[in-house]
Parts: structure tokens; sequence; C-alpha cells
């Protein structure tokens, strides 16, 4: 085949160091923006960024030569600097892991809506809830001392 045709499409996830609920209100819709713009710069697209106090979703679409590692240590690295450049929360920091899952093309609405009702979803169930949901979901095994 003389062309190579991809549709990666990752929803990542990751939270707040200890998951304190750092991100306020009236910066959140900021730091999505940033995050976001974090990965267009890297090549990649940003289809949609949300989240609460304690935690990020994003769908991103990434080529072929992106690592997914480098794009997360990037992505952390770059937004906790401007956090505490910019918004002057110097204890401020991301976990070092993250969840990635890949999103089909049949799929990718239905994350877009879940990323996007995130403050209403979190009024039901806790980010550790819906973190071992989607690992199970996924099929990934995992050892909850490792979680939290």
């Amino acid at each position: 085949m003389p062309s190579t045709h991809l549709s990666l499409h990752y929803h990542v996830v990751f939270s707040t160091k200890n998951r304190e609920p750092y991100i306020g209100d009236e910066w959140l819709d900021r730091l999505h923006s940033y995050l976001g713009g974090i990965v267009r710069d890297l090549g990649g697209i940003p289809e949609c960024v949300g989240g609460v106090a304690d935690h990020v979703h994003m769908l991103l679409g990434l080529k072929a030569t992106h690592r997914l590692c480098d794009v997360l240590r990037d992505m952390k690295h770059s937004s906790s600097k401007w956090v505490h450049d910019v918004v002057g929360i110097k204890e401020f920091g991301w976990q070092d892991g993250y969840g990635a899952f890949t999103v089909s093309e049949n799929r990718r609405e239905a994350v877009v809506q879940y990323i996007r009702n995130q403050k209403a979803h979190h009024e039901r169930k806790t980010f550790q809830e819906e973190y071992v949901n989607f690992l199970r979901e996924a099929g990934v095994e995992y050892d909850e001392r490792y979680l939290w």
C-alpha cells in the first residue's frame, strides 16, 4: 500500500498530585485552553478538554509519530509551570501516571459529551469510582494498591 492512513484518538485522564482539588472554577477554562494549546503545539488535535478540580479528561487526536508518554510528559510539565507562574499556586502538580484509552470513530461523540459533562457527572461519582470503571471497561489489569 503506497499510503498510510490513521485514526488515532485517545481519551486521556490524569489527576492533580494526591488528587488535591487545586483547579479553581475561576481558572479552569484557561487551564483547559492552555492544555489544548500544548497539544496543538506538539502537532496533535485537542478534540475536547474538560474536567473538575482534581483531574482532567482530554480527547486527543495524535499522529503515528507521537509517543503518548512524551505528549503527556510535555503537557504536564508545561501546564504545571503555567499554573505556578500565572495562577500562582506553587504547590500545584500532576500525578505521575495517567490513563489512556483508545477511542473508535463511532464512540468519539459520546466521549466528547462525557468530557463536557464532567461537573454533573462528578456530583454522583468520585474520580476513583470513575477511573476504576474505565479500567474495568477497557479490560486493563490493575492493582488497587497502586491506584491511590
